[in-house]
């Protein structure tokens, strides 16, 4: 696939999408692209700040063609500030936000998460912008600047992290597997394996110290209350391992959940993705590559349900595989199109 500019990174992220592809740096380009602008609702780019005035069709330019427009700009640091045009990838983001310094234990932080998570952020946060923005179009028929950063992103997102330190003077620290609010909460080690257990509530901890036949727990006063819990959280963790033991990961799931104490076994992403859970509920799909291509692609659908079924993914777009059929949307003829393709105006797939 990647002799076709189709990476599996870029399969991951472009499932029901279309590509149009334009060289913005040519003036027959930028009007193909103005063109475009003039029916969008939303633009969304990653571009370093001020790179599309620089092409010329900044966001005041396109307002101006059209006022509806909502121009989303996403970047590591913001449009504005001393770090602006800084390059910025996922793991300068997370290593500067503080996310990598609470990441692990105190033996392997500072440590990365193990998938884009400032990037990812980052995208969620400017699809609720977008839609706030749509929403308020609709009574306004104005659209709007959207200034969205990596950087504040990834902040945003880590919640009580971060308030613990702004509200009560807290240094975050990494903990590793354990939950800072509560206890007995984190990674437990029994027979076969380690087992998520999240006993946050004082009826969770009652029932889990009944199931694992260590009713003497409620009785000390090191664990009566959520408060003593969570200072003697080691020890606590110390005699729940013992206790777990017993069984495999897989039996305690199902007598914790069973009653109604939160738990679930440590996976793969291949042990994951076979659960009957996901499997029930559709979310890995096979797609055709192309056509004529007789090659399947493994995709996720959409992350969301609708109340009329599941929504049907689409395969991620050859580069260019949808030029055509915009631009003669716009007005183009196939053979204008063709001789913009000649002249890498344009790339059509």
């Amino acid at each position: 696939m990647a002799q076709r500019l189709f990476g599996l990174y870029f399969v991951a992220v472009n499932a029901c999408k279309q590509s149009i592809a334009i060289d913005l740096k040519s003036p027959e380009g930028r009007d193909a692209f103005l063109r475009l602008v003039d029916q969008a609702d939303v633009l969304l780019e990653n571009f370093r700040p001020k790179v599309m005035e620089r092409l010329g069709p900044g966001y005041a330019v396109l307002a101006k063609r059209n006022p509806r427009l909502i121009y989303c700009a996403i970047s590591g640091f913001g449009q504005e500030g001393p770090w602006a045009n800084r390059s910025a990838y996922d793991q300068i983001v997370q290593g500067v936000s503080g996310a990598m310094s609470v990441t692990g234990d105190h033996r392997s932080a500072p440590l990365r998460t193990g998938f884009p998570i400032s990037d990812t952020m980052a995208g969620i946060t400017a699809a609720f912008a977008i839609s706030a923005a749509l929403v308020a179009q609709r009574s306004t028929g104005r659209g709007r600047f959207i200034d969205v950063s990596l950087l504040e992103s990834t902040l945003a997102a880590m919640g009580w992290v971060v308030s613990n330190h702004l509200n009560a003077g807290i240094l975050p620290e990494p903990m590793g597997n354990e939950n800072f609010t509560a206890a007995p909460s984190g990674t437990f080690k029994t027979k076969t394996g380690p087992l998520n257990i999240s006993a946050n509530e004082q009826k969770q901890f009652e029932k889990l110290c009944q199931l694992i036949g260590r009713p003497d727990l409620l009785s000390e006063e090191r664990f009566s209350e959520r408060h003593t819990r969570n200072l003697h959280r080691a020890a606590l963790s110390d005699e729940i391992n013992k206790a777990l033991k017993s069984k495999s990961a897989e039996e305690w799931e199902e007598i914790f959940n069973a009653a109604g104490v939160p738990a679930g076994c440590v996976l793969s992403v291949q042990d994951a993705l076979q659960q009957p859970q996901l499997v029930e509920r559709r979310l890995v799909e096979n797609l055709p590559l192309g056509p004529t291509e007789g090659q399947q692609l493994r995709v996720t659908r959409p992350r969301f349900l609708l109340d009329e079924g599941f929504p049907k993914p689409s395969a991620p777009p050859l580069l260019g595989a949808d030029t055509a059929t915009w631009l003669e949307r716009l007005g183009y003829t196939r053979a204008q199109i063709d001789e913009m393709a000649d002249r890498g105006v344009v790339r059509v797939a």
